[in-house]
């Protein structure tokens, strides 16, 4: 584009742009008009270049008027799939619908009135799918290399049973299941790692990242506003 044209979007585009978008224009989704008349004077800048490559001439209310258009139709500079479930031409269509993870989906007044939120409804604390399959392929590749009588120790735990119990079993002293217990835990911890306990208690990464998001969006808002 070149400067004149830069110019004529400038002080003659723009100026209409930021006039009317906030009175004809629907927004969609979290946009509110700020942004759509920046994506508005991106269609712009792409309709002047377009039309100064072509070496067609129209007036600046001209493109003013159907950028607006295709803004109203739902088309942003980015595209104007109405494929997309994210797309505006898709929601002003009534494809799909957004909706936000803060909506109140319930609430119990018999705990005082507890407010349930769509993200606690759809939110789970457990660890990622992925996290918890490559730990169960590490613990079978362990106790495939441990002793029969330390994988008979490990299912005892897991079952719940205590250790006078596996002595019994084992028909040993309670000292001799103590530093058993001691090996295993050395064996594990080498094998599975020094962090292994505090990994799996601590809060699943993925719920701390959308976390991190929710408060990026709130500090951007509180900084706009």
């Amino acid at each position: 584009m070149s400067p004149q044209a830069g110019f004529i979007l400038q002080d003659q585009i723009v100026p209409r742009l930021q006039s009317a978008i906030p009175k004809v224009v629907h927004c969609v989704n979290s946009k509110d008009h700020r942004e759509l008349i920046q994506d508005s004077i991106a269609m712009a800048a792409k309709m002047m270049h377009n039309l100064e490559s072509t070496k067609k001439k129209v007036t600046p209310g001209n493109i003013a008027y159907y950028t607006i258009q295709h803004l109203k139709s739902g088309r942003r500079s980015t595209g104007s799939s109405y494929a997309d479930v994210m797309g505006s031409g898709t929601q002003l269509k009534a494809r799909t619908r957004l909706t936000s993870m803060e909506e109140v989906v319930a609430s119990n007044e018999e705990t005082g009135g507890d407010i349930f939120l769509l993200h606690d409804v759809l939110s789970s604390d457990q660890e990622d799918p992925g996290t918890k399959a490559a730990r169960k392929m590490d613990w079978e590749q362990m106790m495939k290399a441990l002793s029969p009588q330390e994988q008979i120790v490990i299912n005892s735990i897991v079952e719940g049973r205590s250790f006078r119990e596996a002595a019994k079993s084992f028909r040993v002293s309670n000292s001799t299941m103590q530093k058993m217990k001691h090996k295993l835990a050395v064996t594990i911890q080498d094998y599975m790692g020094c962090d292994i306990l505090a990994d799996i208690q601590c809060r699943p990464k993925w719920k701390n990242d959308l976390d991190a998001s929710k408060e990026r969006l709130a500090c951007k808002h509180d900084h706009g506003s």
